[in-house]
């Protein structure tokens, strides 16, 4: 259970705060920086640009896991005190890039220790306590910030506390890792030899790349959909957390359905409900559109990370940080696309800002084709 425990406060750090506490602070800097929906796709697009660079450096990244863990937490806490102190955007495009570099060596590192650990000591369903800690993360920040904003509080304010609060956990788990890593469990079983295997690594790599565009643009503009839609803060405020509790129900959930389901098949289930959350806020207006859509978006996409990592491992074995570490490439340049596409069509080709419509489509019918894809066995 300390395994699980800690994987979960690292990634409740990495994902929860490093990766998407921009998500709900963007609607307090429309308000008080007057920041537009394309500079924040472009502060958006360098968390994610960070996080193809920390993914591909950790393929071969020469560290020991705590020391690459640790790393990854102390940057993040000190990237997100520095926003709340800094106003130039500059400064803010860096500080969003170390965030991505750091997050990502925190969730490759994290996944490959735990989920060999876990499965060393016959334990691998509880992966789902590991990663429920990037929905606990989403949830709390969330939280966090529906808060401050009925406390009236600035952006500013909102990165500060995000920032203490993810040093304070950083300094809790500091020596956690090389006291685990001594532990003395038994090998893991090994790499399981299948026909076809370069084949089968590069069909994870590609659907894994669509996910990442596929739920991005919910992911990052959900609050931001939500404010224009409905305007009041005490309503649009709870988009986030209602994604974030979506997003600890499904892992949990995931876990126990992976007794009578393989982890492919529930990725693709994933893929299609995702899909259809993508789109939602176009049929339904209003609030219940966006909550239908936090709900299906937020308890779909950890899981797709859940159980995808999970299928790496069945491919790859024991061997499978550098086949991770590759889907989380994939998955970063679809991330990367996502909010630049949405850019370009709020701002250099005309677009009204805040015209989500053609990319949600795009995007859920990228992941509907990536489901038939996974069908391929």
């Amino acid at each position: 259970m300390s395994v699980a425990l800690a994987g979960l406060a690292a990634l409740a750090v990495a994902m929860g705060i490093g990766r998407f506490a921009f998500t709900p602070i963007l609607p307090m800097m429309q308000a008080d920086a007057g920041l537009s929906m394309a500079a924040g796709s472009w502060l958006a697009s360098a968390n994610y640009f960070g996080y193809l660079v920390g993914a591909l450096s950790a393929i071969g990244l020469r560290l020991r896991p705590a020391t690459a863990i640790r790393v990854g937490l102390l940057a993040i806490g000190l990237s997100t005190v520095a926003m709340g102190l800094e106003h130039d955007f500059v400064a803010w495009v860096a500080m969003r890039l170390v965030a991505g570099v750091a997050s990502a060596w925190v969730l490759v590192f994290v996944s490959a220790w735990a989920l060999e650990r876990l499965a060393a000591l016959g334990r691998p369903a509880m992966s789902g306590i590991v990663y429920a800690g990037v929905g606990a993360g989403v949830a709390v920040a969330g939280g966090a910030c529906l808060l401050l904003m009925r406390l009236r509080a600035d952006s500013s304010a909102a990165w500060l506390s995000l920032g203490i609060a993810a040093l304070a956990v950083t300094a809790l788990l500091w020596n956690f890792f090389d006291r685990e890593i001594g532990a003395s469990v038994s090998a893991p079983p090994a790499a399981r030899t299948t026909p076809g295997l370069k084949g089968k690594s590069w069909l994870l790599v590609a659907c894994y790349g669509i996910y990442g565009y596929g739920y991005i643009i919910p992911a990052t503009f959900l609050p931001a959909m939500a404010r224009e839609a409905i305007g009041d803060p005490d309503l649009f405020g709870w988009a986030w957390p209602t994604f974030g509790a979506a997003a600890v129900a499904s892992t949990l959930f995931a876990s126990r359905l992976t007794r009578f389901m393989s982890p492919r098949a529930i990725w693709i289930g994933c893929h299609l409900a995702m899909a259809l959350g993508v789109v939602m806020p176009l049929f339904i207006a209003g609030l219940a559109g966006i909550l239908l859509a936090a709900l299906l978006v937020g308890g779909t996409f950890v899981v797709v990370t859940q159980v995808g990592l999970q299928e790496a491992r069945t491919v790859a074995g024991a061997q499978a940080r550098p086949l991770m570490a590759a889907m989380t490439s994939a998955f970063a340049l679809g991330q990367i696309a996502g909010p630049l596409t949405l850019a370009w069509l709020a701002g250099a080709q005309g677009g009204a800002p805040g015209d989500f419509a053609r990319p949600l489509i795009v995007a859920a019918a990228l992941l509907a084709l990536s489901a038939l894809a996974l069908l391929r066995r």
